[in-house]
């Protein structure tokens, strides 16, 4: 009797463990196109000088790493769909004149009140999470220039 629990108990738990493999599979999958190094442009409707600010996106570990202006930063994200938000980052602590500082806080600002994106003509487009307003835009780069 407990070979017969055995061989009925065994395959459920290798199916369950399967399921939570493809469901990480699918997660990445989705996010997958989000992979990337990408310029700013734009922060709340503010234009961005070009190449200043970054922003890197990794599928794999859901990892975030940039630089703000003045300081480089890196974390993690979650996605769901077209839900996306940024968890708490590192960040180095130099400290540069303004207005480097005020562009700085602002771009972090937006990473942390963001609550959904779009990604069209690889521009990746950041909304926030109260109110869906436009908080930022990035030009994802090309291969050629990574």
């Amino acid at each position: 009797m407990k070979t017969l629990n055995t061989l009925i108990i065994l395959p459920f738990i290798l199916l369950m463990g399967a399921c939570d493999e493809t469901k990480n599979v699918v997660d990445v999958a989705g996010s997958i196109h989000l992979t990337g190094e990408y310029s700013i442009t734009e922060i709340t409707e503010t234009m961005i000088e070009p190449n200043t600010l970054t922003l890197s996106l990794s599928a794999l570990d859901k990892s975030v790493r940039g630089h703000a202006g003045c300081n480089s930063f890196f974390g993690n994200y979650t996605i769901d769909l077209y839900a996306l938000s940024f968890k708490e980052f590192a960040i180095t602590e130099k400290y540069c004149d303004e207005p480097v500082m005020t562009v700085e806080r602002a771009y972090l600002k937006a990473l942390h009140q963001t609550g959904s994106y779009t990604l069209q003509d690889n521009i990746l487009t950041l909304f926030s999470k109260v109110d869906r307003s436009l908080l930022l835009k990035a030009r994802k780069n090309s291969k050629e220039n990574n």
